[in-house]
């Protein structure tokens, strides 16, 4: 909410000495990411929560009960805003998500929450906005856009079309609409979308964007002019360049397993394109990876590393996204009018926050909270996600072929690519045997499967895989499966498959790595078989059981567990598989797993 005529006079009251200021931070070098200065011996004034007074002396705002802050010099910066993310991601609810992560440095996030719109629909998006809203610093929510994200390929447990994203643009804390990843029923006009993306642009809010092709082509141009105002899964340069002539803003993103900056910032490095028109954010970040290496500040440290220069990078995630959303009024820069969202650093090339202000208060110094965080409690219903028909055996994972015994048969496998989001169509021979087509070790093939969980009706896809590096009998499972989130199990071991569904349906959802058939790693994710509401730090100690179970399985990817979450989203090429078959995502059609 931009400040009352009440807010703009005590604002004024202060910055003329007419009143006291809550907090003062002095004899700070002020980041002014607005003009691209960094200026020395400067002193900020903050009441109600907003910054009244910047500049060289704010002695007349002092008053008996102003609390002062010292800076000794160091970096005032703008608190770090995360562009686009999905918390769900963190396996963490919205309230230890911002436990995790505003002590470094975020003060700011715009949220998707498209995961648990995909199991629970409208209500459980309004469950992620009630609790954004009591948060100590700013957490606002895009309402998802594609639900199910490909109509007539996937089965989600909810969906949400026009009239409910209608309904949502009127709520508070509602900033946009989340990523159209429907691109090519975008660029094929489909009328959903396009009412989808009219309703936002009729509520004066930004319709987020999600071109998954490599395509720069007609497909593209019919996307930008569709009215995408952003796009976050570029990987190449090129991918930009072409977004920002377009007049989109490309999100250079640096998750847990997406890294996507190094290749695109190029397009400003080496090209000298304005950085004005780039943002930074992360997308998606593992609760490991948020408790041990960090989040904004994280991709901070990594963009400077990749040749940016600190300001501009400063910039990418401050005022550059604050200008996006149209809040640059509210947060983005320290300036008067603006939230009073103030990080103190000594360094800025390898950025750490000392001290975090947000919202006018001290909320953490040295890592350490200083206020309390909201106390949430959840109704029964969004802890009841898992709906299975029966147990699972071995014989759900069995992969059946017409093929007469010995006979090599074409099979469609999906690869996986490490660190990134798209699959690799992959043609590979395989041998039938009693009936069916069996894993390949030795040559790191191995199974992957759906189960269906939102409506009992007990339907198992299988399919192949490669790309994992499994070198034991082995099975992953996750109920964590983009975008539809179905349970999904790898593995080697048709056995050891079954127990890793049957423990999922058990605990009410998570991730699970079984070894030989038993248990060896397991994070619970009771939320929508998505988000566990205990702290980051234990999550991420649970979910390191399942990275460590990848390893001791064979498996050296980075984050596999993220790779594996993706290998249901059915708007990303190459290859997928959905609950209702096998979806080759460059035609939009489904395809069989073996040409027998």
């Amino acid at each position: 909410m931009t400040p009352s005529t009440k807010l703009n006079a005590a604002l004024i009251d202060v910055a003329m000495g007419r009143a006291s200021a809550d907090l003062v931070i002095r004899g700070g070098k002020w980041v002014s990411v607005q003009s691209g200065e960094i200026i020395p011996n400067t002193d900020v004034a903050i009441v109600q929560g907003r910054i009244a007074f910047v500049g060289r002396d704010a002695s007349h705002t002092i008053g008996k009960k102003t609390k002062i802050v010292e800076a000794k010099g160091r970096f005032l910066v703008p608190g770090l805003l995360d562009a686009h993310m999905h918390v769900e991601s963190g396996m963490v609810t919205v309230t230890e998500f911002v436990r995790a992560v505003a002590v470094r440095g975020t003060t700011g996030m715009f949220i998707d929450p498209h995961e648990i719109a995909n199991v629970f629909g409208l209500k459980g998006v309004k469950l992620m906005v009630d609790e954004a809203r009591k948060q100590p610093i700013h957490v606002w929510v895009q309402m998802p856009s594609c639900v199910p994200s490909a109509p007539g390929l996937e089965t989600p447990g909810a969906s949400i079309g026009p009239k409910e994203i209608t309904e949502a643009m009127t709520w508070k804390g509602i900033i946009g609409l989340g990523e159209m990843m429907n691109f090519p029923g975008v660029f094929m006009g489909d009328k959903k979308m396009l009412d989808e993306m009219s309703a936002t642009h009729a509520a004066g809010k930004v319709v987020g964007g999600h071109y998954a092709s490599p395509d720069l082509g007609l497909p593209f141009h019919g996307y930008a002019a569709g009215g995408a105002e952003d796009d976050h899964e570029g990987t190449r340069m090129d991918d930009a360049i072409a977004r920002v002539r377009q007049g989109m803003k490309p999100m250079l993103r640096y998750g847990s397993a997406w890294f996507d900056v190094a290749a695109q910032v190029k397009a400003i490095t080496e090209k000298k394109l304005d950085s004005r028109r780039f943002i930074l954010c992360t997308d998606d970040s593992h609760a490991e990876t948020l408790t041990q290496e960090g989040h904004m500040d994280r991709v901070l440290r990594h963009a400077i590393s990749e040749g940016l220069n600190p300001m501009t990078a400063i910039q990418m995630m401050t005022i550059n996204t604050a200008e996006h959303f149209g809040m640059s009024r509210e947060m983005g820069m320290i300036a008067p009018g603006r939230w009073g969202d103030v990080l103190l650093a000594e360094d800025l090339m390898n950025f750490s926050a000392d001290v975090v202000i947000a919202k006018g208060q001290v909320i953490a110094e040295k890592g350490e909270w200083q206020v309390k965080l909201p106390v949430v409690k959840y109704p029964q219903w969004v802890k009841k996600s898992m709906k299975m028909k029966k147990k699972l055996t071995a014989e759900d994972f069995v992969l059946r072929t017409r093929a007469g015994d010995g006979a090599e048969v074409e099979a469609n496998v999906i690869g996986v690519i490490e660190n990134q989001a798209p699959t690799r169509h992959l043609k590979m021979k395989v041998k039938a045997e009693d009936g069916e087509v069996k894993v390949d070790i030795k040559r790191d093939l191995a199974k992957i499967a759906l189960v269906e969980r939102h409506r009992a009706t007990g339907k198992v896809i299988v399919g192949l895989t490669s790309g994992f590096g499994f070198t034991r009998k082995c099975a992953v499972g996750s109920t964590v499966a983009h975008d539809s989130h179905h349970m999904i199990v790898a593995g080697t071991d048709e056995e050891s498959m079954a127990v890793a569904a049957n423990e999922l349906a058990r605990c009410g959802g998570g991730q699970v790595v079984v070894l030989d058939g038993k248990v060896i790693g397991l994070v619970e994710l009771q939320i929508a078989g998505l988000m566990s509401n205990e702290r980051a730090d234990v999550v991420a100690k649970k979910a390191g059981t399942v990275l460590d179970g990848f390893k001791m399985c064979g498996s050296e990817l980075n984050n596999p567990n993220m790779q594996l979450s993706l290998l249901a989203l059915v708007v990303i090429p190459e290859l997928r598989i959905s609950d209702k078959g096998l979806v080759d995502v460059t035609q939009f059609d489904f395809i069989p797993v073996l040409e027998d």
